[in-house]
């Protein structure tokens, strides 16, 4: 047993509290706070920042605080109330974030470790930035503030107990300033939603037969996230003669222009728009069952967890050489990368792989192999070790 010392997560999310006391939060958040809970000895607590307009995140529930397994409230991370949680808490898992800049200095304080978790290079954040600011000044403007808070950012980790990395990018950029760095992907795939040898071989049976691709694409449908390039670069597959199917799940304020750019190509039967799926009953399944290859045109390195959870089905991916995925193809190799910005390669990458099916198959199950290491049990797990031991928490001898 450890110790009963509270775990405090500090998360850049933001929630809004509805007039009859719950709080609205995503259903990944909850996940993960509910797994910290169940692994860590002791109490739990996460503090977010109160959201000054409704948020629109795709899994967003309303929760009653009191039913949580977890403690939840609602603070500003510069209330005066802060310092007392800091002071309570055996370590505090934070992040690289402008609100944040402060809570290192305020740990040390406190006589608190601090833990630093990472998820955008600034390399990542200057790519989003260029993707939603369109005037050349404000483009010019938030690079600047981003490169002032990335010198924040590296202050708070060389002075953090330890640095948890979600991703190959960060932790390339700042395993270097911090002795306790460690590596995670982040996932919401738990081992029963693994689909067993038999579900995968039965899936790519159908896909060396010669069958139609099925390629699928899920997240928001924004131009972070490269949503305008998929009408486009299912036209220049349809070019390049490869018959596919392609379902789009998600929901975006691009939607509308891409309906209209389908119905341009004429491709509105091939191409089809689920909405918004739920991931555990509606969305996994579709992915193990119905498709062959994720298109990933992400424009930069966000850490998503579409890539293991996609991985996890055994559906390669193919993507441009955004960080993200780029060091996840060194790893686990278990997909296609082309140039940024070239739906044109996307597809022929695609192209390609419709003529080798043996391959495709390989790189299924190459996928699938890669996930099985990474679950969301497996990785929480790691996480916790990791924070016990930047904490100075050791295991008591058993009795």
């Amino acid at each position: 047993m450890w110790r009963n010392d509270q775990l405090l997560v500090l998360p850049s999310l933001e929630a809004v509290r509805k007039n009859d006391g719950r709080i609205v939060v995503t259903q990944k958040f909850i996940d993960g706070m509910a797994e910290y809970a169940r692994l860590w000895d002791g109490p739990v607590k996460a503090i977010l920042e109160p959201a000054k307009g409704a948020t629109n995140n795709l899994d967003n529930k309303a929760v009653v605080p009191a039913s949580l397994p977890f403690g939840l409230e609602l603070m500003s991370f510069r209330d005066r109330r802060m310092q007392a949680e800091l002071a309570a808490s055996a370590v505090v898992l934070g992040g690289t974030h402008y609100r944040q800049n402060h809570l290192a200095a305020a740990c040390r304080k406190a006589k608190t470790k601090f833990v630093v978790n990472t998820e955008y290079t600034l390399a990542t954040r200057e790519q989003i930035a260029a993707t939603e600011e369109w005037n050349p000044l404000r483009r010019w403007r938030r690079a600047w503030w981003e490169r002032s808070q990335e010198k924040a950012n590296v202050a708070a980790i060389r002075a953090a107990a330890g640095v948890q990395c979600n991703g190959l990018p960060t932790f390339q950029a700042y395993r270097g300033l911090n002795d306790n760095a460690m590596l995670y992907f982040d996932t919401r795939t738990t081992a029963d939603m693994l689909p067993d040898e038999e579900q995968l071989e039965s899936r790519l049976a159908r896909l060396l037969q010669g069958e139609p691709l099925r390629l699928v694409f899920s997240g928001r449908l924004i131009a972070m996230k490269g949503a305008d390039h998929l009408p486009p670069f299912a036209a220049e597959l349809r070019r390049l003669g490869v018959p596919f199917t392609f379902s789009i799940c998600g929901a975006g304020d691009l939607e509308d222009g891409m309906r209209t750019a389908l119905a341009h190509y004429d491709l509105c039967s091939e191409v089809l728009f689920h909405g918004t799926l739920d991931f555990r009953t509606q969305l996994m399944p579709h992915l193990q069952q119905e498709c062959d290859v994720f298109i990933c045109p992400h424009r930069q390195g966000d850490p998503s967890c579409t890539y293991l959870e996609t991985l996890a089905c055994g559906v390669p991916i193919v993507g441009y050489a955004n960080e993200a995925w780029s060091g996840l193809m060194e790893m686990a190799g278990c997909g296609r990368k082309v140039s940024m910005d070239d739906f044109r390669l996307l597809a022929l990458a695609v192209a390609r792989l419709h003529e080798d099916r043996e391959m495709l198959a390989k790189l299924s199950l190459k996928a699938w192999d890669f996930a099985k290491q990474h679950t969301f049990e497996q990785t929480f797990a790691r996480r916790i070790e990791h924070l016990r031991q930047c904490a100075g928490l050791e295991a008591a001898a058993a009795v």
